[in-house]
């Protein structure tokens, strides 16, 4: 069965071929970073002229690097939320579209149960193996839009554990990164930081730690970040490269502490034996180390980096468990920026 992923949630338009919901034949993504970064954040019209400009040209190259043409697909899978609405509408209308021309099933995706899927890619660079990962499993998720605990039962089957209360990881990283003059996107770049910076620098506060729920909250943690470097700045004091990143470690360091622990607080509640990482800031290294050194006893998976950002081929790799299910839409479908996860 090949499938035909397309995938405009935010920022990425990315169109995939899969075979079998596992075979990768093509994963082509044209990302919109520089043209955001001098705002300091995804402009949401911007994305959505930006998706337009490039949907046939990224649906053109997905193709021709699979080989395949259009009289070959066996489904259109589209992500249907949640995430930015004028995106979401031009990969859905895409879609649509070529359902109604082909004349095949159209397959709405939930962004994150996509993300959920990809330890079922096959993925050389991956961290684990997805052929002897199985459900069910306890999945992270971690990106600049969610942060949420889920455990997942069997295909389709999800029990939200935790979520975010307030912003999301990556959105703390984005929000520290511009305090500190450091750009856009700022994860990637704090966490190349915090290989030259000390952890210990200070210790900012690892929020919402107290009781015994799994949800996460990073606005905290980033007023803390903003205090700190008021405080200094009202002393007097300048603020130098190598001030700049013991911060960027101290800041990074609490992030991940407070995920992996949140994380095990989760894995001792559910009993779960694997642990799935996903989500873009499962390419931070300090995520992926410490998960490595603070999980031992548990199975782990941490998708190479490009099926951790958005992409199409886990949106096209969720397709056929949901078309054994039934679960396709009529072309009357619309996209949902609060789509929930069933």
């Amino acid at each position: 069965m090949l499938i035909l992923g397309i995938e405009t949630s935010c920022d990425e338009t990315a169109c995939a071929v899969v075979e079998d919901g596992r075979k990768i034949l093509s994963n082509v993504i044209a990302s919109q970073v520089k043209s955001h970064s001098r705002y300091g954040g995804v402009v949401p019209e911007l994305a959505s002229r930006l998706h337009i400009k490039n949907c046939i040209p990224i649906l053109e190259n997905a193709l021709g690097e699979a080989g395949i043409g259009l009289s070959d697909i066996d489904a259109i899978a589209v992500t249907a939320g949640p995430g930015l609405i004028g995106s979401l509408l031009v990969g859905v209308e895409m879609a649509k579209a070529l359902a109604y021309v082909l004349e095949k099933p159209l397959v709405p995706v939930h962004h994150i149960a996509a993300h959920l899927y990809t330890p079922f890619l096959d993925a050389a660079d991956a961290l684990g193996s997805s052929d002897d990962f199985d459900y069910p499993y306890l999945g992270l998720v971690v990106s600049g839009g969610h942060s949420s605990i889920i455990f997942v039962r069997e295909p389709l089957s999800y029990d939200v554990i935790g979520r975010t209360l307030d912003d999301a990881a990556g959105e703390a990283f984005d929000k520290v990164a511009k305090l500190l003059g450091l750009g856009y996107p700022g994860g990637p770049i704090i966490d190349t930081l915090s290989t030259e910076g000390d952890p210990e620098f200070f210790r900012f506060p690892r929020p919402a730690m107290k009781g015994d729920d799994c949800h996460l909250s990073f606005s905290g943690l980033k007023t803390a970040v903003v205090r700190f470097v008021h405080k200094w700045r009202d002393e007097g004091r300048a603020i130098g490269d190598g001030d700049v990143k013991n911060i960027a470690a101290s800041f990074q360091a609490a992030v991940v502490d407070t995920l992996i622990s949140k994380t095990q607080r989760a894995l001792i509640r559910t009993g779960a034996k694997r642990l799935a990482i996903v989500g873009g800031v499962a390419c931070n290294q300090g995520l992926r180390a410490e998960a490595q050194s603070r999980l031992r006893r548990i199975k782990l998976h941490i998708p190479p980096p490009i099926l951790c950002t958005d992409n199409a081929a886990m949106i096209a790799g969720l397709a056929p468990a949901l078309l054994n299910a039934h679960r396709t839409a009529p072309l009357t479908l619309n996209a949902d920026a609060n789509l929930p996860l069933t």
